[in-house]
């Protein structure tokens, strides 16, 4: 996979699935523009710096249409295009229905779903113009199966599935793919908070025995915004050791 000369913006880039992301879209040449809501942003983007690549780092928080429409434009202002978005950025806050807030709906779905719309509407002019885009977008396998607890953050995730689709038909004409990927059980700090116990049931549940790692996740966001990918679209590819399978 080669990269070079594309601009990518990775937005929750500062950390996580995000940090990884936006290494490895460096490393294989793209210039990248590293978002998150703090100082990580501009960790990773010198970590991109000191690998040799170009980088620029940007604090927005991306559920509000303001941060997201300077994010693009900071972005071209700086490389003079954006060829791919990984729309990364995500929280969870976990309860029972019963017992959820609406402001625990409302962010959640706020930064995880609306926070794709948002990003995704900024970047498309600048695509269409050029006749060449990719934008993919991090889902989860809780969009597909459901699970316990977390109704706010399936509920986003699964919108992302139906928004990917529907996307990838209305901008096919211009040279845009859109395509989701939807993770299983990453080694991240998310999943590093759950319950020894529950983890183990977990990797039993994994027809490939084991969690994840960042690194899986992002070689499949390099790919999908490769030219290799140049006929998928509207897809969503489980990045999660089969899990989905035997949940189904």
């Amino acid at each position: 996979m080669n990269l070079s000369g594309r601009v990518a913006i990775v937005t929750g880039g500062g950390q996580g699935i995000g940090r990884a992301i936006a290494l490895k879209m460096a490393g294989v040449g793209a210039t990248v523009v590293v978002n998150d809501l703090g100082e990580t942003a501009g960790t990773v983007a010198r970590e991109i710096r000191d690998m040799g690549g170009q980088s620029l780092a940007v604090v927005a928080d991306i559920s509000l249409p303001e941060d997201a429409a300077r994010l693009v434009k900071e972005a071209t202002a700086a490389f003079g295009k954006v060829d791919i978005l990984v729309n990364n950025a995500g929280i969870n806050r976990d309860q029972l229905l019963l017992r959820m807030s609406d402001e625990d709906w409302d962010r959640v779905v706020g930064v995880d779903l609306k926070g794709v719309f948002l990003c995704t509407r900024a970047v498309l002019r600048e695509m269409s113009r050029q006749r060449w885009g990719r934008i993919i977008s991090i889902a989860s396998i809780v969009g597909i199966v459901g699970n316990p607890g977390q109704a706010n953050y399936a509920s986003a995730k699964a919108g992302i599935i139906g928004f990917t689709r529907t996307v990838a038909k209305e901008m096919a004409s211009r040279g845009i793919t859109v395509n989701a990927i939807a993770p299983g059980f990453i080694n991240t700090e998310m999943t590093r908070r759950l319950r020894e116990d529950w983890k183990q049931e977990l990797r039993r549940r994994i027809p490939l025995g084991d969690f994840g790692s960042p690194r899986d996740v992002a070689e499949a966001v390099a790919f999908l915004a490769s030219e290799a990918a140049g006929y998928i679209t509207g897809q969503v590819l489980g990045v999660d050791g089969g899990l989905a399978i035997s949940w189904l």
